[in-house]
């Protein structure tokens, strides 16, 4: 499954997913990823979840993102849980419809793979693609 928490910048996005992060962490029997970039929420994730800093990686694209996450997942088959702060920037492009994109197949690798995907993306909801749209909750 995936989901997109979207609104824009300051809309306390980044709160909510921290709070999502604190419940699945106390609730999730397998292991809870969350990225960003850089180290903003070091100190606001619970210590029960990874913590990863995406800047320390060559993840320039939602291609790269994609496959980033795809290592991620066969490197450790316990995960079960990702989280990502500001899709645009992790991802380094806010391209919407690319972002659409990447979010149709990481939906289908989820479906596969047994792993859920939470996200945050700086768009207002009317500004966003349709394809996009779908995940937003």
């Amino acid at each position: 499954m995936v989901k997109v928490i979207a609104g824009k910048q300051g809309a306390g996005k980044t709160k909510q997913l921290i709070d999502l992060v604190h419940q699945v962490v106390e609730n999730e029997q397998g292991l809870v990823v969350c990225i960003e970039n850089g180290q903003k929420l070091r100190f606001d994730i619970n210590h029960g979840a990874r913590l990863v800093d995406i800047s320390a990686y060559p993840v320039k694209s939602f291609e790269a993102l994609l496959g980033f996450l795809g290592g991620l997942c066969a490197a450790n088959f316990d995960i079960s849980q990702i989280f990502i702060n500001s899709l645009y920037r992790v991802a380094g492009s806010s391209d919407g419809q690319a972002a659409a994109e990447f979010l149709e197949k990481l939906d289908a690798y989820s479906a596969v793979n047994k792993v859920d995907f939470t996200m945050t993306v700086s768009i207002e909801m009317e500004d966003a693609p349709e394809e996009m749209k779908k995940y937003f909750f």
